[in-house]
């Protein structure tokens, strides 16, 4: 996080949340959200708080001009794409496409050191939604300055997803009921994702680490899988776990943004993977770069090298390092052959599941790897390192700890097989927030009371005190100083 992890759990989290109950006016509300979204931010980027802010301003007056009267509707958004997109190269790639044209080209010019601001990536993609959006008829423009405001800064999503379309929640930013019951669901939602990060993927990142830094000398066959099986749930736990946190706070403040995460590792093809992995970035990129290219409506081939376009993209989205292109283009690679031949979306449910899971696991360690060569080094272990001696065995049973096996066990049951326990937990929720918001039942009905629904009142509970425990377990892991930053925080 940008705060200190324990300042936002204990201090910053609570109190603007008190401040936002207490407030009867929903304009002075949105007022302290803007203002606590604008100190998060500047907590830990007292710089770019201007390049946020001006890229709040830029796509609001392309709006305001797209919408009146003067003016080329379609040159606006022209010049509002390349103005965003520009100031994204020029803050996240302008040093490796130098660095590259050095290593090509045998020159020495000198590149360019340049911070990284935290959440460019999604505060610029959202930005370019609501303006897209609103040419294309989508969404309605809104002429108050504030409110795109907290749409683009909001902090529960500003600075790493997920991206929110305006659309999803303009009603909610001009009229919105706090209500208890539901504040109380986002902040188990927020607990229970707080505790994925914390209890899971920062136990996994602690071997990850240690195996992806260590040389090929030690690692064998076993390490290296065990140490791309514990990233593949790192990076799920991790960034899933922030999309829980920042869906939950939404709800706590009354905004409903959609699922960003559908249980990935179930999926049996590359393209189920991507309906289920971190959606609203896939779904970005299938509105405005897919289908603008044409989508699947010109033929297999052109629909694949749109596919390939995209998935290049997608990699380089993600950071200035040639092994995201690369991770790209191996997902873009099977996307395209999926495409091409379509009975490997069709294989039986356990071979499909495996091919998916085999194309996922080689694509996220080429994802970690710090360049490419150690990508192939470690890709190398994987399928060849048949070296058995008490050295490499030595390293292998040092990370097998038991915190890391409880986190590797409870990570894959969590990831697959309590899919349908976790569906039905959030669908009964959402059916206690329905029935409470709806109209009153008569007397006859409210009097019966069904054993299934005492027994949704226990379990209810149960998960409440579970999200407690968790709270507890969790401060007590920040605070001997195990918390590391989310991964996604760096795109």
């Amino acid at each position: 996080m940008t705060f200190n992890s324990l300042v936002f759990l204990c201090i910053f989290l609570p109190l603007v949340f008190l401040m936002h109950s207490l407030i009867p006016v929903l304009r002075v509300r949105n007022g302290l959200l803007i203002l606590a979204s604008l100190i998060f931010y500047t907590y830990g980027e007292p710089v770019y708080i201007l390049l946020l802010l001006g890229s709040v301003l830029l796509n609001y007056v392309c709006v305001l001009f797209m919408t009146g009267k003067t003016g080329s509707r379609k040159g606006i958004l022209v010049l509002e794409v390349l103005l965003n997109l520009s100031a994204l190269v020029f803050f996240k790639y302008a040093g490796f496409f130098v660095e590259s044209i050095n290593n090509v080209s045998g020159l020495h010019i000198p590149a360019p050191e340049i911070h990284l601001p935290i959440g460019i990536s999604f505060f610029t993609f959202q930005a370019m939604s609501y303006v897209i959006d609103v040419y294309r008829g989508e969404a309605e423009a809104d002429r108050n300055p504030f409110r795109v405001l907290l749409y683009i800064s909001f902090f529960p999503q500003l600075i790493a997803g997920p991206i929110v379309r305006f659309r999803d929640i303009a009603a909610e930013l001009r009229d919105r009921r706090l209500n208890i019951d539901e504040a109380a669901q986002g902040l188990r939602r927020f607990l229970f994702g707080l505790a994925k990060k914390v209890l899971i993927a920062n136990t996994l990142a602690e071997s990850v680490d240690t195996i992806f830094a260590a040389g090929p000398d030690r690692i064998n066959i076993l390490t290296a899988w065990i140490g791309a099986a514990a990233f593949m749930l790192q990076i799920y736990f991790d960034f899933s776990g922030y999309s829980d946190m920042a869906i939950g706070m939404g709800r706590m403040f009354g905004f409903h943004f959609r699922e960003n995460f559908d249980f990935p590792y179930v999926a049996t093809s590359i393209k189920g993977f991507w309906r289920r992995w971190h959606i609203s970035l896939s779904t970005w990129f299938r509105e405005y770069v897919y289908i603008p290219l044409g989508g699947n409506r010109k033929g297999k081939v052109r629909t694949g090298l749109n596919k390939l376009l995209v998935f290049f993209l997608c990699g380089l989205w993600h950071g200035a390092r040639w092994t995201y292109v690369l991770w790209g283009m191996f997902h873009g690679a099977f996307s395209f052959l999926e495409e091409a031949i379509p009975r490997l979306r069709k294989l039986p449910r356990v071979l499909g599941h495996i091919y998916a899971m085999l194309v996922v696991t080689v694509g996220f360690v080429i994802f970690r790897a710090e360049s490419v060569k150690e990508a192939f080094g470690m890709l190398g272990r994987m399928f060849a390192g048949f070296d058995l001696g008490a050295a490499t065995m030595s390293f292998t049973l040092q990370q097998l700890t038991p915190l890391f096996i409880c986190a590797l066990v409870v990570g894959i049951l969590l990831a697959g097989p309590a899919e349908r326990l976790v569906k039905k937990v959030r669908a009964a929720g959402q059916m206690t927030e329905n029935a409470e918001s709806g109209e009153q039942k008569s007397s006859q009905d409210s009097v019966k009371k069904t054993d299934s629904s005492k027994r949704e009142a226990t379990v209810q509970i149960l998960l409440y005190l579970l999200a407690f425990l968790l709270l507890l377990w969790c401060l007590l892991r920040l605070s001997g100083g195990t918390y590391e930053p989310f991964i996604y925080f760096r795109f």
